[in-house]
């Protein structure tokens, strides 16, 4: 029986073994490194897709404060059902409060310019007639006006108070007795 070993065999399948390892040994920190650190298409990859998620929650959003807004037109554009005398005495506890402040006029009323027949535009060149464009809640508020509060030294003055885009916006009653 030969019992002598093959030196050179026995060194190369060291060497071959030793190099199959390294090979397993390079691959295996190579699959850690693309674990850890993603390519920079990957990267701007998820900058687009939580781009595209904000983009998304924000058209949400937006939808969601549209429709909320034209609940409210579509509220305030019918009549409120209240009676003159509660309308009154509501109108006189936002006096009352603003009286004990020691001021002589408080707004009393805000609305989207989408309540007036012209979105506005009349009030916002205070023309004359401008009242005839009100309607719903802002036109009951005028008319309470001109029937109770004028013939008792108020005023009413209606102005746009937002100009969102560079257009009337929201427009404010306010009230002075001063």
């Amino acid at each position: 029986m030969n019992h002598s070993i093959d030196v050179n065999r026995f060194s190369r399948d060291r060497e071959s073994s030793a190099a199959e390892s390294a090979h397993i040994m390079e691959q295996s920190v190579t699959s850690n490194i693309d674990a850890l650190l993603p390519s920079a298409k990957e990267l701007m990859g998820e900058i687009a897709l939580a781009e595209a998620e904000e983009a998304e929650k924000q058209a949400r959003a937006h939808a969601d404060a549209d429709a909320e807004k034209k609940a409210l037109v579509e509220h305030l554009s019918k009549p409120s059902g209240i009676s003159d005398e509660e309308a009154i005495r509501r109108g006189m506890k936002i006096i009352e409060r603003a009286v004990k402040n020691r001021l002589t006029e408080v707004e009393v009323f805000r609305f989207p310019n989408q309540l007036c027949t012209d979105k506005g535009r009349a009030i916002n060149q205070q023309e004359p007639g401008w009242e005839n464009t009100l309607t719903g809640h802002p036109k009951e508020i005028y008319h309470l006006w001109e029937k109770y509060l004028r013939p008792r030294g108020y005023k009413l003055k209606a102005q746009v108070v937002d100009f969102s885009g560079g257009i009337p916006g929201d427009i404010a009653m306010t009230l002075s007795w001063g």
